[in-house]
């Protein structure tokens, strides 16, 4: 069996030589850094391997390959090459399938509704140079719009079949990048999310240069059956009020000004807006990261409708890993988690995601469990007693996190693990 490659394939070069038998495929996709090669034509390589058991120049039975992918293992290389338009670069995941997706509950206008999240591969982000973001790893890397279009419609499909949509009140929608951006979501995926998701209400993550009032005004005629006095929120990771944070240590390339501006656009367009903040990006202390979330909520408290506070966490192939792998960064504490929720003056959802692991925000391990899930609770409740209540557990670690808050500096930080 033999596979021929013209001038100008692009394919992925993962080693096996170090393993005594050949790895499942996905295994391989996940274990290895791929390597973008150009081969000249014509070439051919055959399924051969000397090093494996039996007799020499025995071919191998590949393993089930995911839809996709051609791959022709090669003296100790293992060559995965792309298919036309294929949408996988590093995760094997059928292209008809979202990045993630499933069901939870919100708290939406003093009430817990039921939330269906939908995270969709695109094209991917324009800016793509936020340090703690990982969805720059997973996009579409060789469709052009058509292409796009289409591979967009199929996920929206598999949402369609695979999901009880007549069960859900709320759908949060996230990309790769921008859910406004026409270069990402062209036009006809665009209107066509809108339609499924009619009589819900709609959380769309974008950078605010994406934000047009016509193109949001557009979306919410295909969405709203006037259920809901605001159907669309257009969703902005602001991070940070502080312009010099935001771009030195986060690398966000926009200014307060330009989100002010995009809330602007899209309040004329008919939408609420909604904030994230990021809490504890990279180069602050720990006490620099509490007062730059109090302050930033101060700020925007009265002039966004919904404000949602994340925890920085260590995602794969960041600059944020590349930092924490070298000792230079710690993900913030859950103990200042609840000092910045209970000083809040406005309700500010929270989800500590990977909370109580290395890689999130963390304490000790021995409290973690029961803060992580008393914030949790707390941001389906709004009641602040609750975080009273949790910021008052008794645990040794509360005695060194006062005392990184008091000694920490930005030359010698972070002071703990």
């Amino acid at each position: 069996m033999e596979k021929h490659h013209k001038t100008g394939d692009i394919v992925y070069i993962f080693s096996f030589c170090q393993y005594n038998t050949l790895l499942d495929t996905d295994a391989l996709i996940r274990g290895f850094r791929p390597y973008a090669k150009t081969l000249p034509a014509p070439v051919s390589f055959s399924l051969h391997h000397p090093d494996q058991p039996g007799e020499s120049g025995d071919s191998i039975q590949l393993p089930p390959i995911p839809q996709g992918l051609s791959v022709i293992p090669q003296g100790d290389l293992c060559i995965y090459k792309q298919d036309q338009y294929n949408p996988l670069k590093m995760n094997p995941i059928s292209p008809e399938k979202p990045l993630a997706c499933w069901k939870g509950s919100d708290r939406f206008e003093e009430e817990v509704v039921s939330t269906l999240t939908v995270i969709l591969k695109t094209a991917g982000c324009t800016w793509n140079r936020c340090r703690m973001c990982s969805y720059r790893n997973v996009r579409f890397s060789t469709a052009g719009e058509e292409q796009s279009n289409d591979l967009i419609l199929g996920q929206l499909r598999w949402v369609k079949a695979n999901q009880r949509l007549d069960t859900v009140d709320m759908v949060k929608i996230y990309t790769s990048g921008s859910f406004f951006d026409p270069r990402e979501v062209p036009p006809e995926a665009f209107e066509e999310t809108a339609r499924l998701f009619s009589g819900k209400v709609v959380i769309a993550e974008t950078r605010p240069e994406h934000v047009d009032r016509d193109r949001v005004a557009g979306f919410i005629s295909h969405l709203d059956s006037a259920r809901w006095e605001t159907p669309l929120y257009v969703a902005i990771g602001l991070e940070t009020t502080n312009d010099f944070i935001r771009e030195k240590c986060i690398d966000k390339g926009f200014s307060m000004a330009q989100f002010q501006s995009a809330a602007g656009e899209a309040s004329r367009g008919g939408a609420g807006i909604k904030a994230y903040l990021l809490m504890k990006p990279p180069f602050l202390t720990e006490s620099e990261a509490i007062s730059d979330m109090k302050s930033s909520i101060q700020a925007i408290a009265g002039t966004v409708d919904m404000i949602s506070m994340n925890p920085c966490t260590v995602q794969r192939n960041t600059d944020v890993e590349r930092f924490w792998k070298q000792g230079a960064y710690r993900p913030p504490y859950l103990w200042s988690v609840l000092e910045v929720l209970r000083d809040s003056p406005v309700y500010v959802g929270c989800d500590p995601v990977g909370g109580g692991h290395a890689r999130g925000p963390h304490n000790c391990g021995t409290c973690d469990y029961d803060i992580v899930k008393g914030i949790r609770d707390y941001s389906l409740s709004g009641d602040h007693a609750l975080l009273d209540s949790l910021f008052h557990t008794s645990c040794h670690c509360k005695n060194e996190w006062e005392t990184v808050l008091s000694l920490e500096k930005p030359y010698c930080m972070p002071l703990t693990r």
